[in-house]
């Protein structure tokens, strides 16, 4: 017996894709009304692209004091687990200096906040100590990425005119606005894809002033010849042949004036 649904086709894109991207102007805004806290929580997640499941599963234990940040969990419905999206999401990964400085001295005020006695050693007191969560909710837990969402991101959103704000739109526009500062496979390691047609097809989007550069630029080789372009770089024939000046040669090549038929076998 044939299948009945054999000759059943799935209609492609019911939905239409949100591709918002921030621009840097509006990342500069969301850092200047952050609170301390949120503040380094949302330029550590900006600058390493991470996922909600990889933020808020940040311990301090994961934190070499310099510059080396060491994804080893994620969190997933409000569980602990020991592995990653894909198979390159728990690796380590890179923190620039200031960052790094910045992330220290949210570790020693998280320490020293924790208790009011210098002098105490209780681990239970310590909320810096390795296995404490670099951004802990109020119970010292890790904070749920619904929750941030709801209490942090949308206030935000909502006080700069932004329509939208959440952890996926910060990824696409860190994957966007880094076109111009590597390549693809640059930014897929950045993000941590196991494809780079991911990285490229939903994540990064054409930025029009990209664009319009592009394009001008395309138009100045074909009018000037580039600007380290000599007779020596082109082919033989052609530095051999009679040369016209670029804006004669459009001007002239405008309209039919100056122009002899052909004679065609067509």
């Amino acid at each position: 017996m044939k299948d009945p649904s054999r000759k059943l086709r799935i209609p492609k894109n019911l939905r239409t894709k949100d591709k918002q991207v921030l621009s840097w102007e509006q990342l500069w805004l969301i850092l200047a009304k952050a609170g301390r806290r949120d503040r380094l929580l949302l330029m550590l997640d900006m600058t390493e692209a991470l996922r909600p499941s990889e933020l808020f599963a940040l311990r301090w234990r994961s934190f070499d004091d310099q510059n080396t940040l060491d994804l080893t969990e994620t969190v997933y419905r409000r569980t602990l687990r020991p592995f990653g999206k894909t198979p390159g999401s728990l690796t380590k990964v890179h923190l620039p200096d200031g960052l790094a400085d910045e992330l220290w001295r949210w570790k020693m005020e998280c320490k020293h906040a924790s208790c009011k006695d210098p002098s105490c050693q209780r681990e239970a007191h310590r909320k810096s100590s390795p296995e404490a969560f670099i951004f802990p909710n109020a119970d010292g837990g890790f904070m749920d990425a619904d929750n941030y969402r709801f209490r942090v991101l949308k206030p935000l959103a909502e006080d700069l005119g932004i329509p939208k704000l959440n952890f996926q739109v910060m990824r696409r526009t860190m994957a966007t606005q880094a076109q111009k500062m590597g390549s693809v496979k640059d930014i897929q390691a950045h993000l941590r894809h196991s494809r780079p047609d991911t990285t490229a097809n939903e994540y990064m989007q054409e930025l029009p002033e990209s664009v319009q550069e592009m394009v001008g630029s395309v138009y100045l080789m074909l009018t000037k010849g580039g600007e380290k372009t000599s007779s020596d770089d082109l082919p033989q024939k052609a530095a051999n042949a009679d040369c016209v000046a670029p804006d004669k040669l459009l001007k002239g090549m405008v309209g039919t004036a100056g122009f002899e038929p052909t004679t065609s076998t067509v």
